[in-house]
């Protein structure tokens, strides 16, 4: 069926009004994270082979790669909309969340080093969950906002948000993963390698679900209005 704008204006509406998106583009979001994964663990492995393996600069580079190499190109990608003059989407507002929330982790890694905390043990658990997940954080605070603005009502925007299947699992990544670190931590793994390390952040960086959730919506609504 061949939409007109102004039939693509009126169904967006309608979907605002139930509080869902008609094309949210997280398409674009999701081909960034690959290319993260892959740059940390090739940075992880060229620093253990050169006998950098608890180098603290090395850890932060891998880490950053690792965790939230992806948001460097989302956050170009928000960008690129915005410069183009496209209206403001869901997955624009996330990208901008992502990319604000990389500078967290720098600070509480540094910090945790100067004050004595042992990065490899089970204390230092948290250190990779701010790594992989705290853009997610940016990201799902922006959301929210983005549904906010959208609403201009807190009681229906908390309603619209538990009802966004992205922010759901969005929200359910950021509260269950540090459980799965911590227990990794407690049966004896230690991330004693930059390619450990790597991993680590990588396992722990399930950025990737929200925006596959969201183009899976995205797929399923096209569908039911072709």
């Amino acid at each position: 069926m061949d939409w007109s704008r102004s039939d693509r204006r009126r169904m967006k509406e309608k979907e605002l009004e139930r509080g869902g998106e008609v094309s949210e583009d997280f398409g674009e979001l999701i081909k960034y994270t690959a290319s993260g994964f892959a740059g940390g663990l090739i940075i992880g492995a060229l620093l253990d082979s050169f006998g950098f393996q608890k180098s603290a600069m090395g850890q932060w580079i891998v880490r950053t790669f690792s965790g939230e190499g992806e948001s460097i190109f989302e956050g170009f990608y928000a960008l690129r909309k915005r410069l183009r003059g496209h209206s403001a989407s869901m997955a624009e507002a996330y990208g901008w969340g992502k990319l604000f929330g990389m500078v967290g982790p720098w600070i509480i890694d540094w910090g945790s080093r100067i004050l004595g905390v042992d990065v490899y043990g089970v204390e230092g658990f948290y250190i990779p969950y701010f790594y992989a997940l705290s853009d997610q954080i940016g990201a799902n605070i922006s959301g929210f906002i983005y549904l906010k603005r959208n609403t201009n009502s807190f009681r229906k925007t908390t309603q619209q948000y538990f009802h966004h299947p992205v922010m759901l699992v969005s929200l359910l990544i950021v509260l269950i993963v540090p459980l799965g670190l911590l227990a990794a931590r407690i049966l004896g793994f230690s991330p004693t390698t930059q390619v450990f390390a790597a991993l680590e952040t990588i396992a722990a960086n399930l950025c990737w679900l929200p925006p596959l959730v969201g183009w899976l919506n995205e797929k399923k609504g096209s569908q039911k209005h072709s």
